[in-house]
């Protein structure tokens, strides 16, 4: 059975949190929490609360072997874009988009 978590609106780039999900999909949960642990990046820290949150799911439905747990899938989808502008000489403006994410994180044994 698989157990799902996931973060949406997560005010950062999905680009940024890609290559860190890049790096624990299809690990180990105890080997993903630990490589995720040790990055300095905000992805890193926001992927390793979801991770954190799927494995409590898998204990409150009452898994048995959460050692043999597995990051089956770690996807990052494009959520919604906040547009703003930026003033600039001569009564031009410059557009600037700030851009959400919503982060699955989906663990099976």
């Amino acid at each position: 059975m698989s157990y799902k978590a996931c973060h949406r609106f997560a005010k950062i780039s999905p680009t940024k949190i890609r290559r860190v999900a890049d790096l624990i999909r299809k690990k180990p949960v105890q080997e993903a929490l630990e490589s995720l642990q040790f990055l300095p990046n905000k992805g890193a820290r926001m992927l390793e609360k979801v991770l954190r949150s799927a494995v409590a799911n898998t204990e409150d439905k009452g898994a048995r072997r959460i050692e043999d747990l597995k990051v089956t899938e770690a996807r990052i989808d494009e959520g919604p874009r906040m547009k703003r502008f930026q003033p600039h000489a001569r009564g031009t403006a410059f557009g600037i988009i700030k851009r959400f994410s919503h982060i699955h994180v989906e663990i099976d044994v």
